[in-house]
């Protein structure tokens, strides 16, 4: 599929490529935020999928917004305070509501720079894999704005409130050991390995059974803001659930039987 974000299906893993090298892949045009969000609708909506891949084409990841657009007050950079307020809102802003909301385990393969949103970007993934030419930089402040894409939720999240500050109010990079080191990344390997690499993070995790996956997501989700109490009362809900799918009684069958499991999606 061409496209700002090009879409690669393989068996029951997708990958989402940012397909915009020659400008390093910004995703702050409405293009890609359109595209972004429409591979994750349709992923939500596809329970054949069970995971997806995000990277990026070239040498980076993402450049984040285009700096070129900034200075031309062009595209969602342009108009008056209360317009570029709304152009973050109803642009930008879509891309973490998107990934947040997405059903299916999420592992960004960071090839190259990962900079400011395109930091933010990778953060927004389950899993992250880097390439040993990766770089990740909360560089907003260098630019004289703040991290408009949600970037001082996902970061501190990540790595912890201190080392995101640092990042945030020095805006510099780390390199992919120092992402290992702070517990950013799950892994680093080199350069030839990256999409291999992510391929077998995703075929380990797309073996279990799909809905059993997407609901324990869900609730990790959910265990991020709620109550032990109403959590508990959610897992409850879910569990029942679960108990009454054939994938279930697959699994139960093949523990017993010391048998590989063939799940079905049922």
């Amino acid at each position: 599929m061409s496209g700002p974000v090009r879409i690669e299906r393989t068996g029951d893993v997708v990958v989402w490529t940012i397909d915009n090298p020659e400008q390093r892949n910004p995703i702050s045009d409405e293009a890609t935020v359109d595209a972004l969000e429409q591979a994750v609708r349709e992923a939500n909506g596809d329970h054949t999928l069970r995971v997806a891949i995000l990277t990026g084409a070239g040498s980076a990841f993402s450049a984040g917004g285009n700096v070129k657009h900034m200075r031309e007050k062009a595209g969602m950079f342009g108009g008056s305070p209360a317009e570029l307020r709304q152009g973050y809102r109803h642009g930008i802003q879509r891309i973490p509501r998107a990934l947040y909301h997405c059903e299916i385990p999420t592992i960004a393969a960071v090839n190259g720079p990962a900079v400011g949103a395109g930091c933010d970007l990778a953060l927004m993934c389950d899993m992250r894999i880097a390439s040993t030419r990766a770089t990740f930089a909360e560089s907003f402040v260098r630019l004289g704005l703040v991290p408009g894409d949600g970037g001082a939720w996902f970061l501190p999240r990540a790595i912890g409130m201190a080392r995101a500050n640092r990042m945030a109010f020095t805006g510099a990079a780390i390199d992919a050991a120092t992402a290992l080191e702070w517990g950013m990344v799950n892994e680093v390997v080199e350069p030839d390995r990256l999409l291999d690499a992510a391929h077998e993070l995703a075929v380990e995790i797309a073996a279990n059974p799909p809905h059993a996956l997407r609901m324990t997501k869900r609730l990790l989700r959910e265990g991020q803001h709620q109550s032990l109490e109403s959590l508990l009362e959610l897992s409850a809900a879910m569990q029942a659930l679960t108990h009454y799918t054939a994938d279930h009684d697959e699994a139960v069958a093949a523990v017993l039987e010391r048998r590989a499991p063939r799940f079905t999606g049922d």
